[in-house]
């Protein structure tokens, strides 16, 4: 019954249902959380922000929500005014942090998506930690477990996903990924509905990454199905088929 409804739904709709479903069933928020969210500028962590912000009433919990932008030295496309205006209207406070992710590559490196993420992930904790947060949100979905799988189990022989719930054990913190339960088009669509998908941004790096390769490949023998990722996503214990179908 409630699969049906969601077909029948509108893309937010879907959005917010499947996130409070993450939420509730791996239990990743509860009262009294202070969330801090990485937001981008891209489609996902837009939507996460603006999904965090409504269940925030719908599933009546009291948590804390800010969000944080790690600005570059390589990578200026960020839409930052599009971007504060839509938090500010979700009630989401922005902070805007700068790292210099090619100014510490060291002699004879070259930049890589590897050395990106880990500057950026080394900023979120300290800041996390610095101003008191539990939690950090990621705006990562359904389609980027599958293909960190795949990536991990061809190119480093681990049979390894992102967990939806990571408890640091060096920091009293966090990672929760409350869109694992979403797939990638059923994201582009609430962006598309909520007006935010044209002021998105998109990193240059990631055009040529390795991840994108995978992701075709993926494609290809799923055939484009949602079912067959799903069934995927369910052999890696990261959740239930049910209340995931997109169009």
């Amino acid at each position: 019954m409630a699969d049906r409804f969601l077909r029948r739904a509108g893309p937010a709709t879907v959005v917010q249902k499947l996130a409070a479903k993450a939420v509730l069933e791996r239990d990743l928020i509860s009262g009294g959380d202070r969330i801090l969210i990485a937001v981008s500028g891209g489609k996902d962590s837009t939507v996460l922000a603006w999904a965090l912000s409504r269940l925030r009433r719908s599933l009546q919990r009291d948590y804390e929500l800010r969000a944080i932008h790690i600005s570059s030295d390589f990578c200026a496309c960020c839409k930052k005014g599009a971007l504060v205006r839509n938090l500010e209207s979700w009630d989401i406070p922005f902070e805007d942090r700068f790292v210099p992710v090619i100014g510490r590559l060291k002699e004879g490196k070259q930049m890589n998506c590897y050395w990106c993420s880990t500057q950026r992930r080394t900023e979120l904790i300290k800041y996390a930690l610095e101003a008191g947060f539990n939690k950090i949100a990621l705006g990562h979905h359904l389609d980027d477990i599958i293909e960190t799988f795949f990536m991990n189990l061809t190119g480093k022989g681990e049979l390894s996903a992102m967990p939806m719930f990571l408890r640091y054990r060096k920091y009293p913190l966090s990672l929760i990924r409350p869109l694992g339960y979403l797939e990638e088009t059923q994201i582009i669509a609430c962006a598309a509905e909520l007006g935010v998908l044209a002021s998105a941004c998109t990193c240059p790096y990631g055009l040529n990454s390795g991840r994108r390769d995978m992701r075709r490949r993926i494609a290809e023998f799923s055939v484009g199905s949602g079912a067959v990722k799903r069934r995927i996503f369910r052999a890696l214990g990261e959740g239930p088929l049910d209340l995931l179908d997109s169009p």
